[in-house]
């Protein structure tokens, strides 16, 4: 029909995220968070190295309860009861003392090598061991950065060692409020949103 307007359908390919590059560090609990995705993290930051191209997963758990009334057959209330954060990967520097240190629960100085060999025993009965944890995700000139104060390895897949395959330690990093309730901290350097026409 003459004289209908047309709707405009706003896109922009700059607001889009790839997770084409990125890595992860750790750090004692306590450490600061970086002020910027854009800086180099230093001591005592430590790089967790190469990460498999399945890249960084940041997941949602959560749950909720219902409340439907009588004489009503939708909830006029949900209540959230469980929201958990967590961040997967797979590391593939398996050598690296760091990345040691997290996944088999051992302080870094006990996998320090005596003339060339490490000695460590893996025990029955592991005590909890959270550390502080910056992941930054790069897309050209967008940078998204995560800074978990407190995060502990829940989950850890098996160990695969064979000659058409990398050995990786795939982890479940599971998030823990801080002093102020707060469980990740977002970083980010992101293209700002341009307006809606017509607005």
């Amino acid at each position: 029909m003459s004289g209908d307007t047309m709707v405009n359908i706003t896109r922009a390919a700059d607001l889009t995220m790839v997770g084409a590059n990125g890595g992860g560090w750790v750090a004692p609990v306590g450490t600061a968070a970086l002020a910027s995705p854009l800086a180099q993290p230093t001591d005592p930051w430590q790089a967790l190295g190469a990460i498999s191209d399945d890249g960084l997963v940041n997941g949602w758990d959560e749950e909720s309860q219902q409340f439907t009334p009588w004489g009503l057959t939708s909830p006029f209330r949900t209540q959230i009861t469980q929201s958990v954060r967590t961040f997967s990967l797979t590391v593939w520097e398996t050598s690296r003392l760091p990345v040691m240190s997290l996944h088999y629960r051992i302080d870094e100085d006990d996998l320090a090598p005596v003339s060339g060999i490490t000695k460590f025993a893996e025990t029955a009965s592991p005590v909890p061991d959270r550390r502080a944890f910056w992941f930054l995700v790069i897309d050209g000139d967008s940078y998204r950065g995560f800074y978990v104060p407190q995060g502990e390895i829940n989950e850890r897949s098996d160990v695969t060692y064979k000659q058409d395959e990398m050995s990786g330690f795939e982890w479940t990093i599971t998030t823990y409020p801080d002093a102020a309730g707060n469980t990740v901290y977002h970083v980010d350097k992101i293209p700002a949103t341009p307006a809606d026409p017509l607005s």
